[in-house]
Formats: C-alpha cells, sequence, structure tokens
C-alpha cells in the first residue's frame, strides 16, 4: 500500500499546493514519487517522531496540510500525547500515517508490530481512522478524505501485492463494503488480514457453509447500522483483525450487538498476548495468532457447530 499511497498523494499534491509530507527518516524505496516530484515539499525530520508531529501542528496551523509518516508503533504511540494536545485539541487537518499494519515487521519483533493503534486512535472524538484493506482502496481513500477539514490517522499494510478483487477499491466514510454474501456466518475483516479472510470464505463454500465477508476502512466514522444490520441476518460473526482483541473492531461489534441488541453470536478472531519469543515470517505470525486462512475457517466450522448443538 506503500506505493499507492505515495503515488496517489503525489496526485492529490498536483491539485492542491496545501499538501505536505513529513518523515520520520524512513520511507526509502516507497515515498520517491512524492519525493522526487515536490523536494520543495517533502521533509526529513529525522528520527524524531514526536517533533515530526509537533512540526506538523505548525504547518497545519500556518495553512498546510500535512502528512506525517512512520511506522506505526512510532507515528502513533510515540507521539501520541503530540497528537492528542496538537492536531487533535485545535482540529486541524494533519494526517498520521502509520505504515506496517499488525505484523507487517514481521521479523523486526514486538517493537515493530502495529497491534493496538487503533485501540488508542478511534477512541479519540474528532479523530478520523482509515484503515484500507489493499492498495486499490488505499487509492480511494486518500481521494475519498482530501477535503477533510481535521484530523485523520491512515493505518496501512508494507505488503505491496495484497489485494482482495472483489472490493475493486470501494470506500466510504462510515459505512461496511460487503465483498462475499453469507446467511451461515459472516466475516467482518479490518485492513491487509482481508484477504486471509476471503480465501477462509472460499474454504469454507467447498463444506457447503455459505460465508459471507465485510471490510471495515471506516473505524470513525464507524459503520454501526451497517454492522447491526449485518449482524441482524446472521447468526454467527467472526470479526477477523491483526491488532489485539480489545478495542479494533471486536470491540466496536460487541459495543453494537451489545447497544442495538441484535442476536448474533460473536467470536473475536485477533491477537490475545504480546508476541514475545519466536519471530518469524507473516504467515508465521498469522498461523501462530489464528489468522491464516485455514485457521479461520476451522474457527468458523467449529463455532457453528457449538451454535447448531446449542
Amino acid at each position: 500500500m506503500r506505493k499507492a499511497f505515495a503515488e496517489t498523494l503525489a496526485e492529490l499534491a498536483s491539485e492542491d499546493e496545501r499538501i505536505v509530507l513529513l518523515t520520520a527518516d524512513l520511507g526509502y524505496m516507497a515515498l520517491e514519487p512524492f519525493a522526487d516530484r515536490f523536494p520543495k515539499r517533502f521533509f526529513n525530520v529525522g528520527v524524531a517522531e514526536q517533533n515530526m508531529i509537533g512540526v506538523a501542528t505548525g504547518l497545519a496551523e500556518a495553512g498546510l496540510i500535512p502528512f506525517a509518516y512512520s511506522i506505526i508503533p512510532f507515528a502513533v504511540l510515540r507521539p501520541y500525547e503530540f497528537i492528542k494536545n496538537g492536531p487533535l485539541i485545535h482540529r486541524l487537518p494533519v494526517r498520521i500515517v502509520g505504515v506496517g499494519a499488525g505484523v507487517d515487521y514481521a521479523n523486526n519483533g514486538p517493537s515493530h508490530h502495529g497491534l493496538d493503534d487503533v485501540g488508542v486512535m478511534r477512541v479519540q472524538p474528532g479523530l478520523m481512522v482509515v484503515a484500507p484493506a489493499d492498495a486499490a482502496q488505499t487509492r480511494s481513500a486518500l481521494r475519498a478524505t482530501a477535503k477533510t477539514p481535521g484530523p485523520i490517522y491512515f493505518r496501512l499494510s508494507k505488503d505491496e501485492k495484497i489485494a482482495v478483487p472483489p472490493l475493486d477499491g470501494r470506500f466510504e466514510l462510515g459505512r461496511l463494503q460487503t465483498v462475499k454474501e453469507g446467511k451461515d456466518v459472516v466475516l467482518v475483516a479490518m485492513g491487509n488480514i482481508a484477504a486471509e479472510a476471503l480465501a477462509a470464505c472460499e474454504l469454507l463454500a467447498t463444506d457447503g457453509i455459505s460465508a459471507g465477508l465485510s471490510i471495515i476502512s471506516s473505524l470513525n466514522p464507524s459503520p454501526t447500522a451497517d454492522l447491526a444490520a449485518l449482524f441482524a441476518s446472521v447468526p454467527l460473526a467472526l470479526t477477523v483483525e491483526t491488532h489485539y482483541l480489545a478495542g479494533g473492531i471486536g470491540s466496536l461489534a460487541a459495543e453494537v450487538i451489545a447497544e442495538t441488541g441484535v442476536r448474533c453470536r460473536l467470536v473475536r478472531c485477533g491477537v490475545k498476548d504480546i508476541p514475545t519469543g519466536p519471530v518469524g515470517s507473516v504467515p508465521y505470525f498469522y498461523e501462530r495468532f489464528g489468522l491464516s486462512a485455514a485457521r479461520l475457517a476451522d474457527n468458523a466450522r467449529q463455532s457453528l457447530a457449538k451454535l447448531r448443538g446449542a
């Protein structure tokens, strides 16, 4: 998604000279489509993420639209107080861009994993939170939010090859994107793990299980009404996310079910513990967390069996 982000941002910058891009000394082999085209609007602040948000806040106060780019833990958690006291309180159009959703930086270990960002960002009133599922949706999301007057957090994957073809790049603030209908169970996914969820639906279909897939890419505003209608239409829902169980879309789904009273059994699929110990590839972590297509399909089968036996 990084390439799609940089290319689309450069396109938007050609239409709006207020757009500038800041990086905390990373993005090489990724941000060049913008940096090469607009060198005077590209700033490397060094390994100083808190200062980057401070600079971005000042630039926004001066009338610009700054995009502040770093790996998720450093874009979100390290400067969190600066985000809150700067663009959030003052309602400024700072765009925080966190790359490496979930365990994209797998071999770098937990210091580089983005597993708690949605939990801390979606609690902030006035902060738009967007988590595209693939490159095509990244392009759509950037364009759809280009005129937003307040702050935005973009949660991006660094994987350039992830694609969810049935999604076809669709994005709308505050809405779900349904890519597959299902009557027995629905998987609700956030971000690039949607590709695994789609593969799980295909595995379930071979067993005669009608499994649907809907994607949440807009966390704030959240698709509350769409989720309530979706959960009312199926007996079982699995939320799928490369995020801790608390604070992400599993929590959002539970909130919707509790507040609307719809009758739907919810199973939250995500990361339960801090991933210390051995590291490996992204597929290794997906299998370890129960988020691979095969593990998700097994979870859905077992959950349906329990539900039908109850």
